[in-house]
């Protein structure tokens, strides 16, 4: 009992070493401890004669993945909502939106000979409205249907003189099939791929008129805060007495490249189209600041080029618009 005591309290490490361990060389050991004279190095001399177990560190918390953008926009992930109602292309609006070529005569180029007494200021409103909703899904939501929406109106809100008229306002429906194919791709991952139908269309008549429809396909990839989506477009052509624009893709081209940039809560987007045949196109840069107030973002939009919307599908011009936003586009 008493022997059992002694190995169970250690009554000083030189009687537990020789009386419980059994290691030969306990003795020669201790005594190369009691000649250290720093007070730390000599206990721990002793833990490991005594075969104390080191200290063991507590694990380090792992740094958190970081979030796919691309999966929290088109709601990928076994966790996100079966049919979840989001943002599409860019909501915005921009009270303020100059431009320094107004069309005066839209109706070109298929009345050349018709006379306009419009004089439309260069100054107008503008609202960009955009929603896409997931109507099925995979359980895993690899896979979803989609259906989308998004409108776009100018407004001469600064014209007393006419009634303040909506000068163009443009619809564009879509259906379309998401997939995540979650490939790395060098410093990229491709984590989306689109690909549907859509309609754009301004819902006019007559001379005026303008719609076509397309089937597409977009990819989205990633790096860090940088996403790229690259999507290109087949025009479903109309009978020659029924096309409103036959010309179109001479200026809107077959395709488009968007880069969003996200940092501290600011977004910076650049978009760019074109024609390599003909040479027109069209960029676009814009600015989303963080929120300032409630969900409301600063937001500034600049564009050059042919195609700011339908009824100028073939009109050249350089646009300032500044407003607020509620998201960028992704």
């Amino acid at each position: 009992m008493a022997y059992n005591f002694l190995c169970s309290y250690r009554l000083g490490a030189a009687l537990a070493l020789l009386f419980c361990t059994g290691y030969a060389g306990a003795a020669d050991s201790l005594s190369e401890c009691t000649g250290i004279s720093s007070d730390r190095e000599r206990l721990a001399c002793f833990d490991r004669v005594a075969g104390t177990p080191p200290a063991v560190k507590a694990p380090v918390a792992p740094i958190a993945a970081r979030r796919s953008m691309l999966d929290e926009a088109w709601g990928f992930g076994p966790d996100a909502p079966k049919y979840p109602l989001r943002y599409y292309r860019p909501n915005y609006i921009t009270p303020v939106n100059y431009t320094d070529s107004v069309n005066q005569e839209p109706f070109s180029p298929l009345f050349e000979a018709a006379a306009s007494d419009q004089k439309l200021q260069d100054t107008e409103a503008r609202f960009h409205l955009s929603f896409k909703n997931r109507i099925w899904t995979t359980d895993d939501r690899d896979w979803g249907l989609w259906i989308a929406f998004t409108q776009q109106s100018q407004w001469q809100v600064y014209d007393s003189g006419t009634s303040r008229p909506f000068r163009e306002t443009n619809y564009s429906p879509e259906v379309f099939v998401s997939y995540r194919p979650d490939v790395q791709l060098g410093e990229f991952r491709w984590g989306l791929l689109n690909f549907g139908y859509n309609h754009q269309s301004n819902g006019r008549s007559q001379i005026l008129s303008r719609s076509w429809d397309r089937l597409f396909v977009e990819a989205g990839f990633e790096r860090d805060d940088l996403a790229l989506m690259v999507r290109g477009w087949h025009r479903l052509h109309e009978s020659a007495d029924e096309d409103d624009n036959p010309d179109i893709t001479r200026y809107l081209g077959y395709g488009d490249l968007t880069a969003i940039y996200r940092r501290d809560g600011h977004s910076l987007s650049v978009m760019g189209r074109g024609n390599w045949n003909t040479g027109k196109g069209a960029v676009q840069l814009s600015w989303t600041t963080p929120p300032l107030l409630g969900p409301l973002r600063g937001y500034l939009r600049l564009f050059s080029g042919y195609g700011d919307s339908m009824i100028d599908y073939n009109w050249n011009q350089n646009i300032i618009g500044i407003g607020v936003a509620l998201n960028d586009g992704l």
